[in-house]
């Protein structure tokens, strides 16, 4: 039997200037449908496990059409409640060399940020569920969807079910001393911490020493002192950043570290050129879950992790596409990029 992991959080409507054209040139937007919690889901799908979406969007064509897409790809909707009066959207200018991606948020009034806990039934949601899943962009969106997000991991705990959040600090919707209030009471019902070092910084207060990513370099002892503060102060059974070097906004290095309280390990390193990043922190979020849900050892299920959201850079949208076979020849050590007849 497959198992079954639950995600909560915010879908939106992301609409992308098409042929890497800047905002003030585009005539025409790509239409697509993601967000954190949601591509994590729909990539465990892709793999062969459960993945269950609980949101909120409102009852219009908009949100039908956001459910539509998630279920095209085998995520569990029954569970998405209708109401509020809009879906969030995001645009997106893709960058390329020296020029950065941007994102402009439209995202005020959302339906999910005017959101009840009593709305949501857990008990049926969690039923069979073996693990948890949401971020820290949920609870940046409203009081309301804090308050969600504190009663969905309370609940997931109180069965016994293992919890993770991506600490995904987002600036533009909260400031760092209410990220960190916050996130810090979350954190206590956590079981997997996922996030890179500015937002271990920014949500919960530890600072890596001597890293500076825009100088593509890494520190990775700067690393292991944050991961070994936070297990310290919230006892995380595991705690992972991907670990970006941006040489341009085309060519990045990607690795990841993981870390379990007694071995620091630190993943194979891969040189991705850039197709689409937006998604790819999601995409080593459902790699690593994936891998420890279904037994594997922290070492491979970091790589997998890892091999994952290599091939996630390469794919357009918000969701990864990457087929189970693909990951695991990746992991493997084929990088050749050879078609395959």
């Amino acid at each position: 039997m497959s198992k079954k992991v639950v995600t909560l959080g915010e879908i939106m409507l992301r609409l992308s200037t098409p042929d890497f054209k800047r905002f003030v040139q585009a005539d025409s937007f790509d239409i697509t449908y993601g967000g954190g919690e949601a591509n994590v889901a729909a990539a465990l799908c892709n793999y062969g496990l459960k993945g269950t979406f609980v949101t909120k969007v409102p009852n219009n064509p908009i949100g039908q059409s956001a459910i539509n897409h998630l279920r095209r790809y085998g995520v569990d909707t029954q569970y998405i409640v209708r109401g509020g009066d809009r879906l969030g959207i995001y645009f997106l200018e893709t960058g390329a060399a020296m020029r950065a991606s941007q994102v402009v948020y439209d995202r005020a009034g959302a339906s999910i940020a005017d959101v009840n806990v009593s709305e949501f039934d857990f008990d049926k949601i969690f039923e069979g569920a073996d693990w948890f899943h949401t971020t820290g962009i949920t609870p940046a969106l409203s009081d309301k969807a804090a308050a969600l997000a504190e009663a969905a991991l309370k609940a997931a705990k109180a069965k016994g079910i293992t919890t993770s959040i991506d600490l995904n600090y987002r600036k533009k919707l909260w400031t760092k001393e209410k990220a960190r209030e916050v996130m810090t009471k979350l954190c206590q019902y956590v079981d997997v911490c996922i996030g890179n070092e500015e937002d271990a910084d920014t949500t919960l207060g530890f600072k890596a020493k001597d890293t500076d990513v825009t100088k593509g370099e890494l520190n990775l002892d700067g690393f292991k002192d944050v991961f070994k503060q936070m297990k310290e102060k919230f006892g995380f059974k595991y705690i992972a950043s991907s670990l970006r070097e941006s040489h341009s906004a085309s060519d990045n290095g990607w690795s990841a570290l993981l870390y379990d309280g007694k071995e620091f390990y630190h993943t194979r390193k891969y040189e991705v050129r850039i197709v689409d990043r937006v998604g790819s922190g999601d995409s080593f979020a459902s790699g690593l879950i994936y891998g420890l849900v279904t037994g594997m050892s922290m070492n491979d299920a970091a790589e997998f992790g890892v091999a994952a959201s290599a091939l996630k850079h390469t794919i357009p949208g918000d969701l990864n596409h990457a087929t189970l076979s693909e990951v695991k020849d990746l992991m493997k050590g084929d990088a050749s990029g050879r078609v395959q007849r």
